[in-house]
């Protein structure tokens, strides 16, 4: 089963960037997409940012314009480029496979990691 390692989290002021890092156990360089999810307290996890196998990329209209994912497929590793945050941003953050095209499709194709946590001040 592929291991997900999510890094990168911290705690920063509103406005400022941080990097965030998903390293995988194996290639998952065949999944028809990876992506990131975002998790508040006493919520689910909603899909944030996709990259398809393809180079085919999406954003959730709260991190449009702000964020940017890439993929390294030689390091098995995903990243988050997150500028501008805002508390708003605040959460746990995950990467894993999207399973279906929908965007708010559940369904996830790996076992969920620990995550990282970002916590952005005012």
């Amino acid at each position: 089963q592929v291991q997900l390692v999510e890094s990168g989290g911290g705690l920063v002021q509103a406005g400022g960037s941080l990097t965030l890092s998903c390293v995988a156990s194996e290639s998952i360089s065949d999944a028809e997409y990876v992506g990131w999810y975002r998790q508040y307290p006493g919520n689910l996890r909603t899909l944030i940012a996709r990259i398809s196998r393809t180079g085919d990329i999406m954003y959730g209209d709260s991190v449009k314009d702000r964020f940017t994912i890439s993929r390294d497929n030689a390091k098995n590793t995903l990243y988050l480029q997150m500028n501008k945050l805002k508390p708003e941003d605040t959460g746990a953050y995950y990467c894993n496979s999207p399973v279906s095209s929908r965007w708010t499709a559940l369904g996830a194709r790996y076992a969920w990691g620990r995550g990282t946590q970002v916590t952005v001040s005012a």
